[in-house]
């Protein structure tokens, strides 16, 4: 019966894993509705501020926002990666990780400079192990991170933009599409994009106060914040509902494993049961 007691033992730790898979799966789902409201709150606002800046970014021909010229030449590209700071979500992280190194190993073929902006514990984990530079990395944002946690890597970037030393700046994450699915997306940040009505932008005028610059410096920056702190909640929520649905397959496959370990033991124990009564019958017609 040593086989058996195995195979209880075996039962025993793969129901003890069961447990935790259940609770992670029932935490997530109870976390992802939080995650989606906050997500859907922030796009009206994402989405108005980015018509407003594309409007006056054009509106004003006497002057250029440094954030809206590309330069002339592409020699150095930065990246904000934003992670999750737990694991057990799936592929989420590595999916993500595996298509940003295909576009930096092409960025590097083509001979550019990559530089990083780490955002989650992940990414951090991740890419220490890689000869890139990185340039600054934030972590434990928790369930509700805060535009105050970002605003200083996210500063970092602006500042290597407008000084030349980046020529390209993009965000990359896990967009929620639904919670059976969420899409990797990579963004660009800098140099700023025309706007998806860029013909209608010929109508628009402005009255600036106090001057074109200032307004602009200040509204195109809150603007960058904004469009990384979004990406920040859509990540989130996709990391809770890649959980829920990471921790629902581990239970599934849990119980068919203890439905294959139980029928073992029961196979085992019946072949024990029947090496007994073959000896018991073999000893009495001995006798």
């Amino acid at each position: 019966m040593s086989g058996s007691r195995e195979i209880v033992g075996q039962i025993k730790s793969i129901k003890n894993t069961r447990k935790v898979t259940r609770a992670l799966e029932m935490v997530s789902a109870s976390k992802i509705r939080k995650a989606q409201d906050r997500m859907q709150a922030s796009r009206p606002y994402a989405r108005m501020i980015r018509q407003a800046v594309g409007h006056l970014a054009h509106a004003n021909p006497e002057y250029k926002h440094p954030f809206t010229q590309p330069h002339a030449e592409v020699k150095r590209v930065g990246y904000i990666v934003i992670s999750s700071d737990r694991g057990l979500c799936g592929g989420l992280n590595n999916n993500l990780f595996r298509k940003l190194l295909a576009r930096i190993k092409q960025h590097q073929d083509d001979g550019q400079e990559v530089e990083l902006v780490l955002v989650g514990r992940k990414a951090a984990q991740f890419f220490k192990r890689i000869n890139i530079k990185i340039t600054a990395a934030t972590q434990d944002l928790g369930e509700q991170p805060q535009l105050e946690d970002l605003i200083g890597s996210i500063k970092i970037m602006l500042d290597g933009y407008r000084e030349g030393d980046l020529d390209e700046l993009h965000v990359c994450y896990n967009q929620f599409i639904n919670t059976m699915s969420q899409q990797i997306t990579f963004d660009q940040v800098l140099p700023l994009p025309a706007t998806e009505d860029e013909p209608m932008l010929e109508y628009w005028d402005y009255l600036y106060e106090p001057d074109p610059e200032s307004l602009l410096n200040d509204l195109l920056v809150r603007y960058i914040e904004s469009l990384i702190y979004h990406a920040t909640l859509e990540n989130l929520a996709s990391e809770h509902a890649a959980r829920m649905v990471a921790m629902k397959s581990a239970s599934d496959n849990a119980n068919n494993l203890i439905d294959e370990l139980n029928l073992a033991y029961n196979k085992a124990r019946q072949a024990a049961i029947t090496q007994e009564i073959s000896e018991i019958v073999s000893g009495a017609a001995a006798v």
